[in-house]
């Protein structure tokens, strides 16, 4: 699966998820909204290879302009389980 993406993307995204699940936080913000950090690590740590393919396909097909590329992807693997099938 991972070898049809870029490495520097997967890299990004893995550095993130990893972030994410490390963090010390007591809450996360995803899209404007404060999550407690265990949810989100939860939601993280139950992705596979068809919601990784839903987020790079969600990069690819964007058409807006990403100001804060972090920022947008957080929020897509936040709702990848829930929008991926």
């Amino acid at each position: 699966m991972i070898e049809r993406y870029d490495k520097r993307e997967v890299d990004e995204l893995e550095d993130l998820m990893l972030e994410t699940v490390c963090t010390a936080r007591r809450t996360i913000r995803v899209a404007g909204d404060d999550y407690p950090v265990e949810l989100v690590k939860s939601k993280k740590l139950k992705l596979n290879s068809t919601h990784i393919d839903y987020v790079f396909e969600c990069l690819k097909e964007n058409t807006t302009e990403v100001r804060n590329i972090k920022k947008y992807m957080l929020a897509v693997l936040f709702n990848a389980s829930s929008s991926a099938g």
